[in-house]
């Protein structure tokens, strides 16, 4: 169940990360039903981690008021990305409109 899989995530990160997360909780839907896990961080930014019975994820890192920036990676298959190498898989790098194909392997870090 999702709502599960936000509660460990939420208690991981609480006690893996508590020097910079300032504040976590599970945002609820109109319906009750748990939408994504957020993570308040000590630097005024915040992050989402949102997952879906299908397979969909997005993480998102929304620096908006502090830096006006925003990074998400996710696999949500919107057409207009369809050109990027990693299709379905994209990563929003600095705003909504910049999008990269990004997959991180040993592979790729050993060119690095």
């Amino acid at each position: 169940m999702i709502s599960e899989t936000y509660r460990q995530l939420k208690e991981i990160a609480d006690k893996e990360f508590s020097e910079i997360i300032e504040d976590s909780g599970v945002i609820l839907s109109y319906t009750g039903k748990a939408r994504k896990l957020r993570l308040k961080l000590i630097d005024g930014t915040f992050a989402d981690i949102w997952y879906s019975h299908e397979g969909e994820y997005s993480y998102h890192w929304e620096q908006t008021e502090t830096r006006n920036k925003v990074y998400r990676h996710d696999n949500s298959p919107h057409l207009k990305w369809s050109y990027v190498k990693t299709f379905p898989k994209h990563c929003h790098d600095g705003n909504q409109e910049h999008v990269v194909g990004r997959v991180i392997s040993p592979k790729n870090l050993r060119k690095q």
